[in-house]
């Protein structure tokens, strides 16, 4: 019943900026964390940021100071600002989120499809 999509990748030149969407759909209680994950070919998929149901964030090393990850209770999204944009942070976009169908029940994971960004000259 739950879809995540997500909107806003393409291709940005070196020391470019990037706005990443993810909406949440169907049947929703409410949301808890909500996440983005990256994956390059041959990489390891890993956790760039997330955030939870009362704003608190985590980054990984990597996007420390340029990426900057928040979210709209009010619409069920996410949001992923990413400025300064390096090579290395070329790989399909993923977001996640912790969904809670009904008020009874725990909270489930979600994932949308991806969105591809490519850094580039």
């Amino acid at each position: 019943q739950v879809q995540l999509v997500e909107s806003g990748g393409g291709l940005v030149q070196p020391g470019g900026s990037l706005r990443l969407s993810c909406a949440a759909s169907g049947v929703i209680f409410s949301i808890n964390a909500m996440n983005w994950y990256r994956q390059a070919p041959g990489k390891e998929h890993e956790l760039v940021a997330a955030i939870g149901h009362d704003g608190s964030t985590n980054y990984a090393d990597s996007v420390k100071g340029r990426f900057t990850i928040s979210r709209d209770n009010a619409k069920n999204s996410v949001y992923l600002q990413m400025n300064s944009l390096k090579p290395e942070d070329t790989a399909v976009y993923y977001c996640n989120a912790a969904v809670r169908v009904t008020r009874t029940t725990y909270p489930k994971d979600y994932w949308g499809k991806g969105t591809l960004v490519t850094v580039s000259p």
